[in-house]
């Protein structure tokens, strides 16, 4: 199969899941709607990864898997040698029921794509002390403040100096404070026009989030870390 006919295969599962929605769902009302990126963020993920040419992407959250089909897709329409899709969720079994990475399967990604059920605060040291290096991550997991700002601490790690990390639900109060600290601190700088619509908009205590739901995050090039005296507030 060439990788027009996988990219084919992968975007009649993700038609059949936006528009059909997943084989089954959790007992919670309208918890697909709620809980899955939506089609179109999952097609501007797809072509910022095609535009970034990239080859290895971590993801943290699996859940419905609509922006895991996305980041699939990118990787086979990148046609790298040697793609890795490295997912970190350790509910997907028992919450989830494999529904997710069950459609990963049907689409033809389990050949590029691994499920690591842990924690990702477990994970992603372990993958760091693999030595992975990735183009790119896309992070979904826990919203708490606390956890995604250990995400994102050892994602900028296992980034590559210049490339991306892409935040899900990037409005919510918690997931905006953590990346505001790498953004004033540790040079992240947000990439225009990744997610069209994505302005800014005023919240409550004076600040600026995103409107849209997704953000992109570019890491510096070279990497650098702040002297211990140089510290600004987020």
């Amino acid at each position: 199969m060439n990788s027009d006919e996988r990219r084919a295969r992968i975007g009649e599962v993700r038609r059949r899941l936006a528009q059909s929605g997943p084989p089954r769902t959790r007992d919670r009302a309208a918890d697909f709607e709620t809980v899955t990126v939506p089609e179109g963020e999952c097609d501007q993920l797809r072509d910022l990864l095609i535009a970034e040419g990239v080859q290895t992407v971590v993801e943290v959250g699996l859940a419905y898997a609509s922006s895991a089909l996305a980041i699939g897709e990118a990787l086979v329409a990148v046609n790298a040698p040697r793609p890795r899709h490295i997912i970190i969720d350790p509910f997907q079994e028992r919450d989830w029921s494999n529904v997710g990475w069950d459609l990963l399967r049907s689409a033809g990604l389990d050949s590029i794509a691994s499920l690591v059920a842990a924690p990702s605060s477990i994970a992603l040291p372990q993958l760091l002390t693999e030595g992975l290096v990735a183009d790119a991550a896309f992070v979904d997991g826990s919203h708490r403040f606390h956890e995604v700002f250990v995400d994102l601490y050892f994602l900028r790690k296992i980034v590559r100096p210049g490339g991306l990390i892409v935040m899900d639900d990037a409005g919510a109060p918690s997931v905006l404070t953590a990346v505001r600290y790498y953004e004033r601190n540790l040079g992240w700088t947000v990439v225009p026009g990744a997610f069209p619509g994505d302005t800014l908009t005023a919240v409550a205590d004076g600040r600026t989030a995103p409107a849209t739901r997704c953000q992109a995050m570019r890491l510096p090039d070279p990497p650098f870390e702040p002297p211990f005296e140089e510290f600004h507030a987020f």
